[in-house]
C-alpha cells in the first residue's frame, strides 16, 4: 500500500502519467545516450524510404512512439532501442526476423512494447519469448525451441516487482563481445530521477 501511495505521488508531478511513457528524448539525444548512430536509430523510430529496382519502398518504423505527432522517444522506447541494438549489432539477428517477431507478439494483443518485456530473448538467429519452461520462437511464427541464452544487454535493464523496466544502465565504453557483463554500471537512466536524464549511478548507491 505504501508503495502505491509513493508511486501515486511521484506520478502526480507528471499529471498522473507514467513517466516511463512520456515523450522525452530526441532521436539524436537517445542515440548519444545509447551509443547508437543516428543513421541507425532514426529509421527504427521514423522509418525511411529506400530505392529499389521497382521504385521507392518504405521501411516502416520498428519502435512505436507514444505520440505520433512528436519525434520523441519515451523511456520505454529507450529500453526497446537498447535491446534492439543488442539484437542487431551483437547477435546479428536479421531485422526482418525482428520485425516478424514484433508483429507476431502484437497480433497476440498481449505486449504493447515487446522489446521491453523481460522474457523477450534472442539466441543470435531468431527471437524468443519465454513461457513457463519453454521458449517460443516468435520469428518463426510460434515454433518451439530450447536454448541456453546469455543476455548481457538485458541485465542492464532493472525492473520493478511487476517486471516493468524502471532503470537502464547504458554501456559507457566500446563493447567487446564476451566482455559485455564486465562493463560497470556507471550511468543510470531513471525516469523518476532528473526527469530521465542520465545520472551517475554511484550517486544513488541503492540503484546499483
Amino acid at each position: 500500500m505504501a508503495g502505491s501511495i509513493s508511486k501515486a505521488r511521484n506520478f502526480a508531478i507528471y499529471d498522473g502519467l507514467d513517466p516511463r511513457e512520456i515523450p522525452s528524448y530526441g532521436t539524436a539525444e537517445a542515440g548519444h545516450y545509447l551509443g547508437i548512430p543516428l543513421a541507425t536509430l532514426r529509421p527504427w523510430v521514423g522509418g525511411r524510404y529506400y530505392p529499389t529496382r521497382k521504385g521507392r519502398k518504405h521501411f516502416k518504423p520498428v519502435l512505436s512512439l507514444p505520440d505520433k505527432a512528436l519525434p520523441l522517444l519515451s523511456f520505454i522506447n529507450l529500453v526497446e532501442a537498447h535491446v534492439l541494438d543488442a539484437i542487431r549489432q551483437i547477435h546479428r539477428v536479421p531485422l526482418k526476423n525482428v520485425r516478424s517477431a514484433i508483429e507476431y507478439l502484437m497480433e497476440k494483443s498481449k505486449y504493447e512494447h515487446p522489446l521491453a518485456e523481460p522474457w523477450f530473448q534472442t539466441d543470435g538467429l531468431n527471437l524468443f519469448i519465454q513461457e513457463s519452461d519453454r521458449l517460443i520462437n516468435v520469428s518463426q511464427k510460434g515454433q518451439f525451441a530450447m536454448r541456453e541464452i546469455i543476455k548481457a544487454y538485458l541485465r542492464r535493464v532493472e525492473r520493478d516487482e511487476a517486471g516493468l523496466a524502471q532503470r537502464l544502465y547504458p554501456f559507457t565504453r566500446k563493447l567487446r563481445l564476451g566482455k559485455l557483463s564486465e562493463d560497470p554500471k556507471i550511468v543510470v537512466i531513471d525516469p523518476m530521477i532528473s526527469f530521465g536524464k542520465p545520472s551517475l549511478a554511484r550517486v544513488f548507491p541503492q540503484l546499483s
